[in-house]
């Protein structure tokens, strides 16, 4: 079955509400200096100089989690990846409320990122609240695919950190389902808590706290590259 790694078409919008001032002046300002570079092969050093420890989110949401992460961890490069332009704007006041010189951005395909990275060149990788496409004929739009795994599984490193979490049952079973198939990766939950408590160092995002607003479970699933 056709997967996003095979059939590379982004659904859905790729802009909402008008910008405001304010925040065109971040798009227009701001990402310019941060954006990964549309060409090329990267690596750690090409992005951020030097050859510290690099990570990706792949579809950051508004950019609550990304900042987190970066603002905890500074010696820690992050690329975040993101189609959705209001998406952006979000991660850009983020970025520049906390003065986070660790993170560049890709408004656009995280596979496109992904393909250029060097194999075995990532410490941990994130896909939170990915888009469910809950419909079963839509399954193959799903990121959690054969597909982008055996994508994100080469650019891990071994010992390397998966991080998926979602609140739609359908993708939570869907998940699992696929993941089980994979000799990759392996679960780390031991029990239930493993996956319905957020790790500490798990900031929460604004689609875990619409979830949780309106009675939905939340799921976490942390896997580490074999």
């Amino acid at each position: 079955m056709n997967d996003p790694a095979t059939i590379r078409r982004l659904y859905g919008r790729r802009q909402g509400h008008k910008l405001r001032a304010g925040q065109a002046a971040l798009v227009e300002e701001l990402l310019p200096r941060i954006a990964v570079p549309e060409e090329g092969p990267l690596d750690a050093k090409a992005l951020f100089g030097d050859d510290r420890p690099l990570e990706l989110e792949i579809g950051f949401g508004g950019g609550e989690h990304l900042a987190g992460q970066a603002a905890a961890r500074p010696g820690t490069g992050f690329i975040g990846c993101e189609p959705f332009l209001n998406g952006v704007v979000g991660a850009l006041g983020h970025i520049r409320d906390g003065d986070l010189g660790n993170v560049r951005l890709h408004m656009g395909d995280a596979l496109q990122v992904l393909e250029r990275l060097p194999d075995a060149s990532l410490d941990r990788a994130y896909l939170l609240h990915p888009d469910p496409w809950p419909k079963a004929r839509h399954a193959k739009r799903r990121m959690v695919n054969h597909g982008p795994l055996d994508l994100i599984a080469a650019k891990l490193k071994p010992g390397a950190e998966f991080r998926l979490g979602t609140d739609d049952p359908t993708y939570c079973r869907w998940s699992m389902m696929v993941m089980n198939q994979r000799r990759d990766f392996v679960w780390q939950a031991q029990t239930a808590a493993d996956f319905l408590t957020r790790p500490a160092d798990w900031p929460e995002t604004r689609y875990e706290r619409k979830a949780r607003r309106k009675g939905h479970e939340v799921w976490y699933f942390r896997y580490v590259r074999v």
